[in-house]
């Protein structure tokens, strides 16, 4: 997929205050932590996550992507009566019906005019959005787009810490349940717009390839759970063999299709996972580290909202700059992988 036209206008984050640290959620689990005579420190150590930020009990996604679709509205130099498309594109939904997108477009107060609708594809739901968005520029159906992603991971974290305690479990019975103890909460929303929109210099959004390995749609699977909980398990060792393998293949064909490659590239922004992922990656990839960006340490594994937020906080500390070529590699469960060439 290649786009002429197409442009990321801004982008901005929204943050929960409430921090939640890897010993602070340890602590909770103390009991089962002396009872299998675990080490303390072991997920930090494990993931390089120190920290992550939760919403306050209660907060519906559509809250969290509104608040960051009016942040980003907020900076950008777009009208919003302009905005053609809106789409919610976050793992986490307020209920199965309405999209999750209608709620955040009455939040956010966009025009009756906007088409509407929620794009969930695991973590890859924000760089799918941008596909989506980004074609209907390109066909001249749209001249802009608003995409926004709320994800909250609280109710996850706490289910999973009630059923550590509750359970029996033994050392290797836990393991399904340790990623969920990584996941964190925040928002991020960016305008999408056809470059004759743009004031000032025009970030391109160039194309980019994507591939699935579906046979291992298995390895991490999540579902609501009791009370309204959310439950998910994940077999981490073999995602993270299958996943870095997926991400080799598609690097190579996004190679084929942009020209850019590890040594033309000034920056990748990937998936928020940890630190076990980035190692592996870059190194199966032939990547310099140094041209990674990361939040993971101190917001965790955010979803559909990690990459996105990672490329907003890249802008903001000035690790993007005029002119770079940033690669947006996407990987989301199922598997997935999608990979974007951004021009700055």
């Amino acid at each position: 997929m290649l786009f002429s036209n197409v442009c990321l206008e801004s982008i901005a984050v929204a943050l929960p205050g409430e921090v939640w640290t890897s010993s602070s959620i340890e602590e909770q689990l103390r009991p089962l932590y002396e009872r299998l005579k675990l080490p303390f420190g072991r997920l930090e150590l494990m993931t390089g996550i120190r920290e992550r930020r939760v919403w306050p009990d209660g907060t519906l996604p559509s809250d969290a992507s509104a608040a960051a679709g009016r942040a980003v509205l907020g900076v950008s130099s777009v009208p919003r009566e302009q905005i053609g498309l809106f789409i919610h594109a976050a793992v986490s939904r307020d209920m199965l019906e309405p999209a999750s997108a209608s709620f955040a477009h009455r939040k956010i107060g966009l025009p009756a005019s906007t088409q509407v609708f929620d794009v969930s594809n695991a973590c890859l739901g924000f760089l799918n959005s941008i596909v989506v968005a980004a074609s209907m520029i390109e066909s001249g159906q749209i001249r802009c787009a608003l995409i926004a992603a709320g994800e909250n991971g609280r109710p996850l974290v706490e289910e999973t810490v009630r059923t550590l305690l509750k359970g029996s479990f033994d050392r290797n019975a836990i393991k399904p349940y340790f990623a969920n103890l990584t996941i964190g909460c925040g928002a991020v929303a960016a305008v999408i717009c056809h470059k004759d929109l743009v004031k000032g210099r025009p970030h391109r959004i160039l194309g980019g390839v994507c591939r699935a390995a579906t046979e291992h749609s298995e390895l991490c699977q999540g579902n609501t759970a009791e009370a309204g909980g959310l439950a998910m398990q994940t077999d981490s060792e073999r995602m993270l063999e299958a996943g870095v393998a997926l991400a080799k293949d598609t690097w190579r064909d996004f190679g084929e299709a942009t020209g850019w490659g590890k040594d033309t590239i000034s920056r990748a922004i990937c998936h928020q996972v940890g630190s076990a992922h980035r190692r592996l990656l870059f190194q199966t990839l032939g990547l310099d580290v140094a041209k990674d960006y990361s939040t993971f340490e101190t917001l965790g594994n955010m979803g559909s909202v990690s990459l996105p937020a990672t490329l907003s906080a890249a802008v903001d500390a000035g690790a993007i700059n005029p002119g770079d070529r940033v690669a947006l590699m996407g990987i989301g469960s199922g598997l997935n992988c999608l990979m974007l060439a951004l021009e700055w």
